[in-house]
């Protein structure tokens, strides 16, 4: 027990913030700060790194593993059942004299929002490789997603270098073969074992470092992964030789490597820096490349990584804590800190190239407060959990907040920082930070905050539109929904919580999206366009990121619902019993009402769409695929997709604007409900052409004109109820449907295109005309051949350096001109949707996580196998 609470005590001495900082930017805290996110593959130690670098730090006494879900970071209950980081966690970790704000990202390609909001507030990067698979699929989403937002500064970690196979040759050239960067710096060199032996059988394991850099050599002790005992530094001798170092063995294979490996780094340094080059060629020494100082190597390594010439490369094991410690000290020496990348009002980076990055003072526009809200979370004792970074200023709990994205005033109720769970409050979040806003009722992920005062004198200076637009920061932008599912509540009851529920969860994770066919509000990047039966769906980026929302909304929010398998929307088309023309049908529909007879007659004439007015039904979706005309031919409006109360739409700039009429419009509901339901499959129909050529009661019945001469024309008998007109519309429309017998099944189709490399281009194949689909191309497009940066130039360590060196796991690639090419393919293909909405899963085993795809809603075709009408009525329960 007293252990327990020594521990707490010294941990709350190195992390209490100081209370009694001024609001006056600390320049040389600032300096010390430190933002970055650990990136990676799934399954490539992540979060075993973070639980590494916590024990190393003494943030905890002993590390949580992932296999026991005893983890600071992954504290979810659905993360610590499956292993895998599902959201973005931050801790701010001490080492030494910097402040690290640290963010563990998730690796798996469902919940890349995450990485998204994290790429885009961070100031260095480090990217995970496992050292057995190299560069992997989602290695180069995150890749990309840096260069998407331009973190500046970034290192590259090869971690489980204890695991058969690892090898970091092939782990170098897997970096170059997938154009990382052309230059990665290998700043150390793992050893195996300091006894020669191992290296001749072959063991696996890894118990120390060389860092090349400062010429010394990290001992670990070999015992268990979770020894409390800290590695012991011994420096190198710098006369030229290793052989006497007494830590290896006599005859050790990598005494000869060490001076090779460190004249290739200060070789490549003093390429890429004349004032190094400078130093260098001034040394009065017969070793020049071990007299060089350190500090100066260290000056030129952060300057050259911060200008992004060179990639540092680390190695070690975060399960075994090897090269923790290194790692941590090479994160505060060469990353950047929130001056040397110092984010303006418009959100770019001011790069001060005078050599060194220097840091410059600050105007007084950027001394006010601004901040951006890169994430939002939800708490059931809390509320509403603001996550932002800071970018000039300091925010106070008396700060009054002015959200430059929803245009409203935010007052916080308390500021904290995170460490994972466990949120710490404080008096204010100075320049540089990372933390959370308690009690913001309006932002959003994205949103820029600035304080009211900077946001007043803007407005006042150059007026409120260019005021407004100059104080936002670059947006966050969500990956495209790719997956879909219906949300189905339990009850009538539960329909308004789930709604309610559904918005909120929209505010946490931006890259959900809801759409609702009332509200035709379609986000989904084409997937849900052919859906009409009325279902409330939920998008995501994957089938698992799906699964995870299901599990948030009754977890989170306590609702009651269930998520239904993606039922597509089929149609049926119009008979040809009756041939093209179709049938006319004069319906007289009576009732009666309080004792009186009342009547509607209306007279439509029914026929399949010809295929040039199929075409045109594609950038028409009105009717659902249909065409609605009046007697003269004049396209009508559906009524439920007015803008307005009275019915008035605009359909095309070539028509006239339609506006409702008393006849009209119920007659348009009704022909929208029969339209809806198939007498024969219950399916909605599409590719029909309805012309209403009369409607009113059965002794006064008029041509259906356009609602202008409707509206205009002289009094009309008594007019029938709307009700009755309605029900007249749809009864003759369902007994001209049942005349024209059953017609064809029409399932949706989408054109896909898929970018995968050579080797994988059968499966996809096979896999797309399985599926139904139809390959129309195969093309090579002039991006298509990717050629891998040049070896030349790069040290690329040999094989032997990690004993257990198996073969790596790469794309299939070529030598052409000492560089690695991937040759990849486009195939362009019509597929059915059905077939289609879990592609992203399957594509991705299919070509190892390294192909693309696009979609994009083709439209409607005819179902023409009978034995595929079988299998969609069973898929509807009605066979």
């Amino acid at each position: 027990m007293l252990r327990n609470w020594n521990a707490l005590a010294a941990i709350a001495r190195i992390y209490t913030i100081p209370t009694q900082c001024s609001r006056k930017l600390s320049f040389q805290a600032c300096h010390n700060v430190r933002n970055i996110a650990l990136l990676a593959h799934i399954d490539s130690g992540k979060t075993t790194l973070t639980e590494s670098i916590l024990f190393a730090s003494s943030f905890t006494s002993s590390p949580g593993t992932v296999d026991t879900g005893s983890t600071t970071t992954d504290f979810l209950p659905a993360e610590r059942e499956r292993g895998i980081t599902i959201q973005s966690a931050s801790i701010p970790v001490k080492w030494r004299n910097w402040t690290l704000n640290l963010i563990d990202t998730p690796g798996h390609v469902d919940f890349g929002m995450e990485v998204e909001a994290a790429s885009r507030v961070v100031d260095g990067a480090v990217l995970l490789l496992d050292s057995v698979e190299g560069v992997e699929g989602q290695t180069l989403g995150v890749w990309g997603q840096l260069n998407r937002h331009e973190v500046p500064t970034r290192m590259v970690f090869l971690n489980k270098l204890d695991r058969p196979g690892a090898s970091v040759r092939s782990s170098i050239k897997s970096i170059l073969a997938h154009r990382l960067h052309p230059c990665p710096i290998v700043m150390c060199l793992p050893i195996a074992s300091f006894d020669s032996s191992r290296y001749i059988s072959g063991e696996p394991g890894v118990c120390g470092i060389v860092d090349l850099v400062k010429w010394e050599v990290w001992k670990w002790s070999s015992t268990s992964n979770t020894s409390d005992a800290k590695p012991s530094c011994h420096p190198l001798l710098r006369e030229g030789t290793t052989e006497g170092s007494a830590l290896f063995s006599e005859g050790h294979p990598l005494l000869k490597e060490l001076m090779i490996a460190r004249e290739a780094v200060i070789d490549s340094l003093c390429v890429r820096s004349p004032d190094l080059m400078n130093s260098f060629l001034s040394l009065d020494s017969h070793y020049p490349y071990l007299a060089l100082p350190n500090n100066e190597i260290i000056k030129t390594l952060r300057q050259l990584t911060q200008s992004r010439d060179i990639l540092p490369v680390l190695c070690g094991s975060a399960l075994r804590h090897v090269g923790t410690d290194l790692l941590l000290d090479y994160i505060g020496e060469l990353l950047a800190s929130p001056l040397d990348t110092m984010r303006l009002e418009t959100g770019d980076y001011q790069i001060v190239s005078n050599g060194m990055q220097q840091p410059v003072t600050p105007s007084l526009s950027e001394v006010e407060l601004q901040a951006l809200a890169w994430k939002v979370a939800w708490d059931s004792q809390r509320g509403w959990m603001t996550f932002v970074r800071i970018y000039s200023g300091t925010l106070t709990r008396q700060t009054i907040l002015f959200n430059t994205s929803s245009l409203q005033r935010e007052r916080p109720s308390k500021l904290l920082l995170m460490y994972a769970s466990d949120p710490r409050p404080v008096e204010q979040l100075s320049f540089g930070s990372v933390g959370v806003i308690l009690g913001l009722k309006h932002t959003r992920t994205g949103d820029t905050l600035v304080s009211t005062t900077w946001q007043n004198r803007r407005s006042k200076r150059q007026g409120n539109e260019n005021g407004e637009h100059q104080t936002k920061l670059r947006n966050i932008t969500p990956p495209t929904a790719v997956i879909s599912a219906s949300v189905l509540p339990h009850s009538q009851s539960d329909v308004k919580p789930v709604q309610q529920a559904l918005e909120a969860l929209i505010r946490t994770d931006p890259s959900v999206r809801v759409t609702d066919e009332k509200s035709r509000n379609d986000e989904s990047g084409g997937l849900s366009a052919a859906s009409s039966d009325g279902q409330t769906l939920i998008h995501g980026l994957g089938a698992l990121h799906l699964e995870i929302v299901e599990r948030r909304l009754k977890e989170e929010w306590g609702v009651r619902c269930s998520f239904g398998k993606r039922q597509v929307s089929y149609r049926e088309a119009l008979g040809m019993a009756n041939g093209e023309e179709g049938d006319e049908v004069d319906e007289i529909f009576e009732r009666e009402i309080n004792g009186q007879p009342v009547n509607a007659a209306v007279k439509l004439h029914v026929r399949p769409l010809n295929a040039k007015e199929v075409d045109f039904i594609r950038g028409y979706n009105e009717w659902g695929g249909n065409v609605v005309v009046d007697h003269r031919g004049r396209l009508l409006s559906n009524p439920a997709n007015a803008g307005q109360p009275d019915g008035s739409h605009i359909i095309s700039s070539v028509l006239p604007t339609q506006s409702s009429a008393p006849l009209l419009t119920p007659v348009l509901q009704g022909i929208a409900n029969a339209l809806a339901t198939s007498p024969h499959s219950y399916l909605p129909l599409s590719h029909v052409h309805i012309q209403i050529l009369k409607i009113g009661s059965s002794s006064s019945a008029a041509p259906a004109q356009s609602p202008k001469a409707a509206s205009s024309a002289s009094s009309a008998p008594t007019l029938p109820p709307p009700a009755i007109l309605m029900a007249a519309a749809s009864h003759a429309l369902r007994t001209a449907i049942r005349r024209c017998g059953p017609g064809d099944f029409l399932e949706p189709f989408i054109q896909v295109k898929v970018n995968v490399a050579d080797e994988h281009l059968g499966k996809v194949i096979r896999d797309l005309i399985e599926g139904g689909g139809e390959v129309v191309d195969m093309a090579m497009g002039e991006q298509e051949a990717v050629a891998g940066y040049e070896e030349d130039g790069v040290y690329i360590p040999p094989a032997w350096v990690t004993p257990t060196s198996g073969s790596l796991n790469q794309a299939s690639s070529s030598e052409h001109g000492g560089a690695q090419v991937m040759l990849k393919r486009s195939v362009h293909a019509f597929a059915p949707l059905s077939s289609m909405l879990d592609y992203s899963t399957r594509l991705r085993a299919l070509s190892g996580g390294m192909g693309a795809f696009e979609m994009n809603v083709e439209g409607f075709r005819v179902v023409s196998h009978e034995t595929r009408k079988q299998e969609i009525l069973r898929e509807l329960g009605r066979a």
